[in-house]
């Protein structure tokens, strides 16, 4: 696999194969599969196009490791823009936004005041605007290099904006007890099995372990008090997921599901249908292409289910 992440990573930052794919009919159809678009008119009316449909969204503006002041604030001009654009719409009531923090300045350790306040002060920026507009922010969560520093900007934002969403990965050892440090009242946690190419010492890498990780992450998270968002494309979790939730007397809206734009859109549909509060992840922006590419190269298995998923579409 080593190879296969290596040259997708080297695609990534590849301008020339960006214009050649996006040029290419099959491939741009691709990418619009799964981002989209570019422009805030895009994303904007597939989230419509969502609430038709019965499903609510949540929004990232593609972007990460920002490595200059200037960029990260453009991110939170660009959140500004489209919750502004979500209100106009009327479209806060089914859609909320998502934020990596090393999009809003995390990593950016040799500008004044340091990364970790220049992430907090740009969150803080982007919770009071999605707050007006009438709609809430989750942070996306990343490697497990920022795990700790996410979870310290969350609880400092948690004090002026309760209702900020966490994100934790299955995978990561850790994570069965972040759930359970979580799942408080008021407490919006995502759970997902996560898509980083982490290391053995802090991530199970046997896909059966993750899933029974992800199992118990479930009923730490279901037996709390807080909001589970339960992430997952996997419909053997799914119907694990229905059944614990029925075990510990949760009512339909007392939890989510979660899936990714463009991934198993019928299933999304069949359990909005079936009363089940559903959450689709709905990236766009320029960085489209280096997000896909990533996203493969993060844990090249997801080459195999991404090209699948272009036949099934299921």
């Amino acid at each position: 696999m080593r190879p296969v992440r290596d040259t997708l990573l080297l695609l990534a930052r590849s301008g020339t194969i960006k214009r050649l794919v996006s040029s290419m009919p099959v491939s741009a159809g691709i990418v619009r599969s799964y981002v989209p678009g570019e422009s805030v008119d895009d994303v904007v009316a597939a989230v419509e196009a969502l609430a038709a449909d019965g499903l609510t969204a949540t929004i990232d503006h593609l972007g990460e490791d920002t490595t200059d002041v200037a960029d990260a604030d453009a991110t939170v001009e660009a959140y500004r823009e489209l919750l502004a654009r979500l209100s106009a719409a009327g479209l806060t009531g089914k859609a909320e936004v998502s934020v990596k923090l090393t999009a809003i300045g995390l990593a950016l350790d040799g500008a004044p005041g340091g990364g970790h306040k220049i992430a907090l002060d740009n969150a803080r920026a982007i919770c009071r605007a999605a707050r007006n507009a009438g709609t809430t922010v989750t942070l996306d969560m990343e490697d497990h290099t920022t795990t700790d520093a996410t979870l310290a900007v969350l609880r400092e934002l948690r004090k002026d904006f309760p209702e900020t969403g966490a994100v934790v990965q299955a995978y990561l050892h850790r994570t069965e007890a972040d759930c359970r440090a979580l799942a408080h009242e008021g407490s919006r946690v995502r759970l997902c099995k996560g898509a980083y190419d982490e290391p053995a010492e802090v991530a199970y890498t046997d896909a059966t372990e993750v899933d029974r990780s992800y199992v118990r992450c479930l009923k730490a998270l279901l037996s709390g008090a807080g909001y589970p968002m339960i992430a997952t494309h996997d419909p053997r979790l799914i119907e694990i997921a229905t059944s614990l939730a029925s075990r510990f007397g949760r009512a339909q809206g007392t939890y989510e599901f979660q899936m990714l734009y463009g991934i198993r859109p019928l299933e999304q549909k069949r359990l909005a249908e079936a009363g089940e509060m559903v959450r689709v992840y709905v990236p766009y922006g320029v960085q489209w292409y280096g997000y896909l590419m990533r996203r493969l190269a993060e844990r090249p298995q997801n080459l195999s289910f991404f090209l699948t998923s272009l036949v099934s579409k299921k």
